[in-house]
Protein backbone atom coordinates (compact mmCIF):
# COMPACT_ATOMS: atom_id res chain seq x y z
CA UNK A 1 0.00 0.00 0.00
CA UNK A 2 0.98 3.60 -0.41
CA UNK A 3 2.88 5.11 2.51
CA UNK A 4 1.42 8.57 2.03
CA UNK A 5 -1.35 8.02 4.54
CA UNK A 6 -4.12 10.37 3.42
CA UNK A 7 -3.09 11.10 -0.17
CA UNK A 8 -6.01 9.06 -1.43
CA UNK A 9 -3.98 7.51 -4.28
CA UNK A 10 -3.07 3.85 -4.01
CA UNK A 11 0.44 3.85 -5.45
CA UNK A 12 2.14 0.43 -5.08
CA UNK A 13 5.07 0.30 -2.68
CA UNK A 14 7.58 -0.65 -5.38
CA UNK A 15 6.76 2.55 -7.32
CA UNK A 16 7.63 4.91 -4.47
CA UNK A 17 10.92 6.75 -3.83
CA UNK A 18 12.37 7.79 -0.49
CA UNK A 19 12.18 11.46 0.63
CA UNK A 20 15.90 12.12 0.05
CA UNK A 21 15.45 11.66 -3.71
CA UNK A 22 13.27 14.78 -3.82
CA UNK A 23 16.52 16.78 -3.62
CA UNK A 24 17.61 15.31 -6.96
CA UNK A 25 14.15 15.58 -8.51
CA UNK A 26 13.89 19.28 -7.65
CA UNK A 27 17.45 20.23 -8.56
CA UNK A 28 17.69 18.17 -11.75
CA UNK A 29 14.49 19.73 -13.09
CA UNK A 30 15.61 23.27 -12.28
CA UNK A 31 19.09 23.06 -13.79
CA UNK A 32 19.03 22.38 -17.50
CA UNK A 33 19.74 24.15 -20.73
CA UNK A 34 18.84 27.55 -19.23
CA UNK A 35 22.00 27.76 -17.14
CA UNK A 36 24.12 27.73 -20.30
CA UNK A 37 23.05 31.25 -21.22
CA UNK A 38 20.85 32.83 -18.57
CA UNK A 39 23.36 35.59 -17.80
CA UNK A 40 22.55 37.68 -20.87
CA UNK A 41 18.89 38.14 -19.96
CA UNK A 42 19.68 39.11 -16.36
CA UNK A 43 22.48 41.54 -17.24
CA UNK A 44 20.20 43.35 -19.70
CA UNK A 45 17.92 44.17 -16.75
CA UNK A 46 20.27 44.72 -13.80
CA UNK A 47 23.87 44.59 -15.03
CA UNK A 48 26.33 43.15 -12.53
CA UNK A 49 23.68 43.49 -9.80
CA UNK A 50 21.86 40.51 -11.34
CA UNK A 51 23.24 38.29 -8.55
CA UNK A 52 20.86 40.09 -6.16
CA UNK A 53 17.95 39.14 -8.41
CA UNK A 54 18.97 35.48 -8.18
CA UNK A 55 18.90 35.61 -4.38
CA UNK A 56 15.48 37.27 -4.45
CA UNK A 57 14.17 34.67 -6.91
CA UNK A 58 15.55 31.87 -4.72
CA UNK A 59 13.81 33.28 -1.66
CA UNK A 60 10.49 33.58 -3.53
CA UNK A 61 10.79 29.98 -4.70
CA UNK A 62 11.24 28.76 -1.12
CA UNK A 63 7.93 30.46 -0.28
CA UNK A 64 6.24 28.92 -3.35
CA UNK A 65 7.60 25.51 -2.35
CA UNK A 66 6.15 25.89 1.15
CA UNK A 67 2.79 26.71 -0.42
CA UNK A 68 2.96 23.66 -2.68
CA UNK A 69 3.47 21.41 0.32
CA UNK A 70 0.55 23.09 2.08
CA UNK A 71 -1.57 22.36 -0.98
CA UNK A 72 -0.59 18.71 -1.16
CA UNK A 73 -1.06 17.96 2.52
CA UNK A 74 -4.34 16.99 4.18
CA UNK A 75 -5.47 14.64 1.42
CA UNK A 76 -4.48 16.85 -1.49
CA UNK A 77 -2.90 13.96 -3.38
CA UNK A 78 -1.77 15.69 -6.59
CA UNK A 79 -2.79 18.68 -8.73
CA UNK A 80 -5.52 16.67 -10.48
CA UNK A 81 -7.14 15.69 -7.19
CA UNK A 82 -6.85 19.24 -5.84
CA UNK A 83 -8.52 20.70 -8.93
CA UNK A 84 -11.29 18.13 -8.73
CA UNK A 85 -12.03 18.94 -5.09
CA UNK A 86 -11.89 22.71 -5.50
CA UNK A 87 -13.45 23.23 -8.96
CA UNK A 88 -15.36 20.02 -9.65
CA UNK A 89 -14.90 17.31 -12.25
CA UNK A 90 -15.14 19.29 -15.49
CA UNK A 91 -13.59 22.66 -14.68
CA UNK A 92 -10.98 20.91 -12.52
CA UNK A 93 -10.15 18.58 -15.39
CA UNK A 94 -9.75 21.54 -17.76
CA UNK A 95 -7.36 23.30 -15.36
CA UNK A 96 -5.38 20.08 -14.94
CA UNK A 97 -5.03 19.80 -18.73
CA UNK A 98 -3.61 23.33 -18.76
CA UNK A 99 -0.87 22.02 -16.48
CA UNK A 100 -0.41 19.13 -18.91
CA UNK A 101 0.09 21.58 -21.78
CA UNK A 102 2.52 23.61 -19.66
CA UNK A 103 4.63 20.55 -18.81
CA UNK A 104 4.73 19.59 -22.49
CA UNK A 105 5.71 23.16 -23.40
CA UNK A 106 8.68 23.07 -21.00
CA UNK A 107 9.77 19.73 -22.43
CA UNK A 108 9.59 21.08 -25.98
CA UNK A 109 11.50 24.23 -24.98
CA UNK A 110 14.37 22.20 -23.53
CA UNK A 111 14.62 19.96 -26.59
CA UNK A 112 14.69 22.68 -29.25
CA UNK A 113 17.01 24.91 -27.22
CA UNK A 114 19.53 22.11 -26.73
CA UNK A 115 19.34 21.25 -30.42
CA UNK A 116 20.21 24.88 -31.19
CA UNK A 117 23.20 24.70 -28.84
CA UNK A 118 24.50 21.66 -30.71
CA UNK A 119 23.97 23.35 -34.08
CA UNK A 120 25.70 26.57 -33.05
CA UNK A 121 28.66 25.08 -31.19
CA UNK A 122 29.29 21.63 -32.64
CA UNK A 123 27.47 20.58 -35.82
CA UNK A 124 26.02 23.45 -37.92
CA UNK A 125 24.77 20.98 -40.54
CA UNK A 126 23.14 18.68 -37.97
CA UNK A 127 20.16 16.71 -39.28
CA UNK A 128 17.60 17.82 -36.73
CA UNK A 129 15.10 15.11 -37.59
CA UNK A 130 17.60 12.34 -36.92
CA UNK A 131 18.90 13.80 -33.66
CA UNK A 132 15.38 14.57 -32.42
CA UNK A 133 14.25 11.03 -33.25
CA UNK A 134 17.16 9.44 -31.35
CA UNK A 135 16.73 11.74 -28.34
CA UNK A 136 12.96 11.24 -28.14
CA UNK A 137 13.38 7.47 -28.59
CA UNK A 138 15.77 7.44 -25.61
CA UNK A 139 13.35 9.55 -23.57
CA UNK A 140 10.46 7.23 -24.49
CA UNK A 141 12.44 4.24 -23.27
CA UNK A 142 13.27 5.92 -19.96
CA UNK A 143 9.75 7.23 -19.32
CA UNK A 144 8.22 3.79 -19.96
CA UNK A 145 10.52 2.50 -17.22
CA UNK A 146 8.45 4.43 -14.68
CA UNK A 147 8.98 7.14 -12.13
CA UNK A 148 11.75 5.35 -10.24
CA UNK A 149 13.83 5.07 -13.41
CA UNK A 150 13.38 8.81 -14.03
CA UNK A 151 14.43 9.48 -10.44
CA UNK A 152 17.61 7.49 -11.09
CA UNK A 153 18.28 9.59 -14.19
CA UNK A 154 17.92 12.73 -12.05
CA UNK A 155 20.47 11.39 -9.56
CA UNK A 156 22.96 10.55 -12.31
CA UNK A 157 22.52 13.96 -13.95
CA UNK A 158 23.35 15.75 -10.69
CA UNK A 159 26.45 13.58 -10.27
CA UNK A 160 27.61 14.29 -13.84
CA UNK A 161 26.88 18.02 -13.63
CA UNK A 162 28.84 18.51 -10.40
CA UNK A 163 32.35 18.14 -11.95
CA UNK A 164 31.46 20.72 -14.58
CA UNK A 165 30.92 23.25 -11.79
CA UNK A 166 34.56 22.86 -10.78
CA UNK A 167 35.51 24.31 -14.17
CA UNK A 168 34.37 27.72 -12.90
CA UNK A 169 37.90 27.98 -11.51
CA UNK A 170 39.34 28.67 -14.98
CA UNK A 171 37.37 31.86 -15.82
CA UNK A 172 37.83 33.12 -12.24
CA UNK A 173 41.58 32.67 -12.59
CA UNK A 174 41.58 34.56 -15.91
CA UNK A 175 39.09 37.26 -14.87
CA UNK A 176 39.25 40.49 -12.91
CA UNK A 177 37.21 40.70 -9.73
CA UNK A 178 37.30 44.52 -9.71
CA UNK A 179 35.07 44.64 -12.80
CA UNK A 180 31.96 43.82 -10.74
CA UNK A 181 32.30 46.98 -8.62
CA UNK A 182 30.59 49.21 -7.60
CA UNK A 183 27.94 46.99 -6.10
CA UNK A 184 24.19 47.66 -6.11
CA UNK A 185 24.20 50.41 -8.69
CA UNK A 186 20.76 49.61 -10.14
CA UNK A 187 17.29 50.52 -8.94
CA UNK A 188 14.81 48.25 -7.20
CA UNK A 189 12.74 48.14 -10.40
CA UNK A 190 15.73 46.92 -12.43
CA UNK A 191 16.49 44.17 -9.92
CA UNK A 192 12.84 43.05 -9.89
CA UNK A 193 12.94 42.97 -13.69
CA UNK A 194 15.97 40.70 -13.53
CA UNK A 195 14.19 38.55 -10.95
CA UNK A 196 11.31 38.10 -13.36
CA UNK A 197 13.73 37.29 -16.19
CA UNK A 198 15.32 34.54 -14.08
CA UNK A 199 12.04 32.65 -13.70
CA UNK A 200 12.67 30.30 -16.65
CA UNK A 201 15.97 29.21 -15.13
CA UNK A 202 14.28 28.20 -11.86
CA UNK A 203 11.20 26.47 -13.27
CA UNK A 204 10.78 22.84 -12.24
CA UNK A 205 9.74 22.70 -8.60
CA UNK A 206 6.06 22.84 -9.68
CA UNK A 207 6.40 19.25 -10.95
CA UNK A 208 6.13 18.28 -7.29
CA UNK A 209 2.40 18.86 -7.76
CA UNK A 210 2.16 15.71 -9.89
CA UNK A 211 4.79 13.33 -8.47
CA UNK A 212 4.09 14.00 -4.79
CA UNK A 213 2.07 10.75 -4.38
CA UNK A 214 5.14 8.78 -5.48
CA UNK A 215 7.17 9.94 -2.45
CA UNK A 216 7.23 7.58 0.51
CA UNK A 217 6.48 9.43 3.75
CA UNK A 218 6.17 12.58 1.66
CA UNK A 219 5.94 14.86 4.69
CA UNK A 220 9.61 14.11 5.43
CA UNK A 221 10.70 15.28 1.99
CA UNK A 222 10.19 18.99 2.80
CA UNK A 223 13.74 19.62 3.95
CA UNK A 224 15.16 17.82 0.92
CA UNK A 225 13.02 19.88 -1.45
CA UNK A 226 14.16 23.15 0.18
CA UNK A 227 17.77 21.94 0.04
CA UNK A 228 17.31 21.29 -3.68
CA UNK A 229 16.05 24.84 -4.29
CA UNK A 230 18.88 26.29 -2.17
CA UNK A 231 21.49 24.25 -4.05
CA UNK A 232 20.08 25.40 -7.38
CA UNK A 233 20.14 29.03 -6.24
CA UNK A 234 23.78 28.74 -5.18
CA UNK A 235 24.77 27.21 -8.52
CA UNK A 236 23.11 30.01 -10.48
CA UNK A 237 24.62 32.59 -8.12
CA UNK A 238 28.13 31.19 -8.57
CA UNK A 239 27.68 31.00 -12.34
CA UNK A 240 26.51 34.62 -12.47
CA UNK A 241 29.43 35.89 -10.37
CA UNK A 242 32.00 33.88 -12.33
CA UNK A 243 30.80 35.09 -15.75
CA UNK A 244 30.66 38.64 -14.39
CA UNK A 245 34.30 38.36 -13.33
CA UNK A 246 35.38 36.99 -16.71
CA UNK A 247 33.23 39.10 -19.08
CA UNK A 248 32.62 42.83 -19.06
CA UNK A 249 29.04 44.00 -18.74
CA UNK A 250 29.00 45.04 -22.39
CA UNK A 251 30.26 41.59 -23.44
CA UNK A 252 27.66 39.80 -21.33
CA UNK A 253 24.93 41.72 -23.13
CA UNK A 254 26.22 40.29 -26.43
CA UNK A 255 27.18 36.75 -25.40
CA UNK A 256 24.26 34.37 -25.93
CA UNK A 257 25.78 31.35 -24.17
CA UNK A 258 27.88 32.75 -21.33
CA UNK A 259 28.70 29.43 -19.63
CA UNK A 260 29.72 27.72 -22.87
CA UNK A 261 31.83 30.71 -23.90
CA UNK A 262 33.64 30.48 -20.55
CA UNK A 263 34.34 26.78 -21.23
CA UNK A 264 36.41 27.80 -24.25
CA UNK A 265 39.31 28.85 -22.00
CA UNK A 266 39.42 25.48 -20.22
CA UNK A 267 42.63 23.73 -21.21
CA UNK A 268 43.82 20.21 -20.55
CA UNK A 269 46.82 18.46 -22.12
CA UNK A 270 44.55 15.82 -23.65
CA UNK A 271 41.56 18.04 -24.65
CA UNK A 272 41.84 21.04 -26.95
CA UNK A 273 38.19 22.12 -27.25
CA UNK A 274 36.58 21.38 -23.90
CA UNK A 275 33.29 23.09 -24.81
CA UNK A 276 32.57 20.08 -27.04
CA UNK A 277 33.00 17.77 -24.07
CA UNK A 278 30.94 20.05 -21.84
CA UNK A 279 28.02 20.19 -24.28
CA UNK A 280 28.13 16.42 -24.75
CA UNK A 281 28.07 15.89 -20.97
CA UNK A 282 25.28 18.43 -20.64
CA UNK A 283 23.00 16.06 -22.54
CA UNK A 284 22.86 13.99 -19.35
CA UNK A 285 21.96 17.13 -17.40
CA UNK A 286 19.01 18.09 -19.63
CA UNK A 287 17.78 14.49 -19.93
CA UNK A 288 15.84 14.64 -16.61
CA UNK A 289 14.18 17.88 -17.80
CA UNK A 290 12.79 16.06 -20.80
CA UNK A 291 11.98 12.77 -19.05
CA UNK A 292 10.29 14.24 -15.98
CA UNK A 293 8.53 16.89 -18.06
CA UNK A 294 7.14 14.28 -20.45
CA UNK A 295 6.20 11.94 -17.60
CA UNK A 296 4.29 14.74 -15.84
CA UNK A 297 2.57 15.77 -19.08
CA UNK A 298 1.40 12.19 -19.74
CA UNK A 299 0.47 11.44 -16.12
CA UNK A 300 -2.22 14.14 -16.02
CA UNK A 301 -4.36 12.81 -18.94
CA UNK A 302 -4.12 9.38 -17.36
CA UNK A 303 -5.54 10.77 -14.12
CA UNK A 304 -8.17 12.96 -15.78
CA UNK A 305 -9.46 10.64 -18.51
CA UNK A 306 -8.49 7.24 -17.05
CA UNK A 307 -6.56 6.20 -20.16
CA UNK A 308 -3.29 4.30 -20.34
CA UNK A 309 -0.27 6.53 -19.98
CA UNK A 310 1.69 4.79 -22.74
CA UNK A 311 -0.86 5.86 -25.38
CA UNK A 312 -0.56 9.50 -24.32
CA UNK A 313 3.23 9.11 -24.25
CA UNK A 314 3.32 7.90 -27.85
CA UNK A 315 1.13 10.80 -28.98
CA UNK A 316 3.21 13.40 -27.14
CA UNK A 317 6.49 11.93 -28.43
CA UNK A 318 5.17 12.30 -31.97
CA UNK A 319 4.18 15.92 -31.27
CA UNK A 320 7.63 16.68 -29.85
CA UNK A 321 9.37 15.01 -32.79
CA UNK A 322 7.27 16.87 -35.33
CA UNK A 323 7.68 20.20 -33.53
CA UNK A 324 11.45 19.80 -33.09
CA UNK A 325 12.00 19.27 -36.79
CA UNK A 326 9.79 22.11 -38.00
CA UNK A 327 11.18 24.85 -35.75
CA UNK A 328 14.51 26.59 -35.38
CA UNK A 329 16.41 29.86 -35.48
CA UNK A 330 17.54 32.20 -32.71
CA UNK A 331 14.50 34.45 -33.04
CA UNK A 332 12.11 31.52 -32.58
CA UNK A 333 14.14 30.11 -29.66
CA UNK A 334 14.10 33.49 -27.90
CA UNK A 335 10.34 33.83 -28.41
CA UNK A 336 9.73 30.28 -27.18
CA UNK A 337 11.89 30.76 -24.08
CA UNK A 338 10.21 34.08 -23.28
CA UNK A 339 6.77 32.54 -23.71
CA UNK A 340 7.67 29.54 -21.52
CA UNK A 341 9.03 31.90 -18.88
CA UNK A 342 5.82 33.95 -18.89
CA UNK A 343 3.62 30.86 -18.61
CA UNK A 344 5.84 29.45 -15.86
CA UNK A 345 5.59 32.70 -13.92
CA UNK A 346 1.78 32.59 -14.11
CA UNK A 347 1.82 28.94 -12.98
CA UNK A 348 3.91 29.90 -9.93
CA UNK A 349 1.61 32.85 -9.18
CA UNK A 350 -1.36 30.49 -9.48
CA UNK A 351 -0.05 28.37 -6.59
CA UNK A 352 -0.90 30.90 -3.80
CA UNK A 353 -4.28 31.58 -5.41
CA UNK A 354 -5.05 27.86 -5.48
CA UNK A 355 -3.92 27.51 -1.87
CA UNK A 356 -6.39 30.20 -0.76
CA UNK A 357 -9.20 28.60 -2.77
CA UNK A 358 -8.43 25.14 -1.41
CA UNK A 359 -8.37 26.46 2.17
CA UNK A 360 -11.79 28.06 1.69
CA UNK A 361 -13.12 24.92 -0.01
CA UNK A 362 -11.90 22.68 2.83
CA UNK A 363 -13.52 24.92 5.45
CA UNK A 364 -16.85 24.99 3.57
CA UNK A 365 -16.80 21.22 3.10
CA UNK A 366 -15.97 20.67 6.76
CA UNK A 367 -18.77 23.01 7.83
CA UNK A 368 -21.28 21.19 5.61
CA UNK A 369 -20.27 17.84 7.05
CA UNK A 370 -20.96 18.98 10.62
Amino acid sequence: MNKLGNSGLNIPENYLVTPAYVFFLIHAMQVGVGILGFEQFLVEKAGYDAWIALLVAGGILHVILWMIYRLLQNGGGDIVEIHRKVFGKYLGGLLSMIFCAYFLLLTFTVIVTFIEVIQVWMFPSLHVWIFAFILILLVYYLVTGGFRVITGVCLISVAIGLPLLLLKFFPVQAGHTMTIYPGISHSFTDIMGATKASVLSFLGLEFLLIYYPFIKNAEKSKKWAHMGVFYTTMIYLISMIVTSVYFSEAQLRQVTWGTISAWKIVEFPFIERFEYVGIAMWLYVILPNVCLGLWGATRIPKRVFKIKQKYVLLAFCFVLFLGSGLTGGRAFINTLNNFSSQVGMYILLYVPVLLVLKTISDKVRKKNEQ
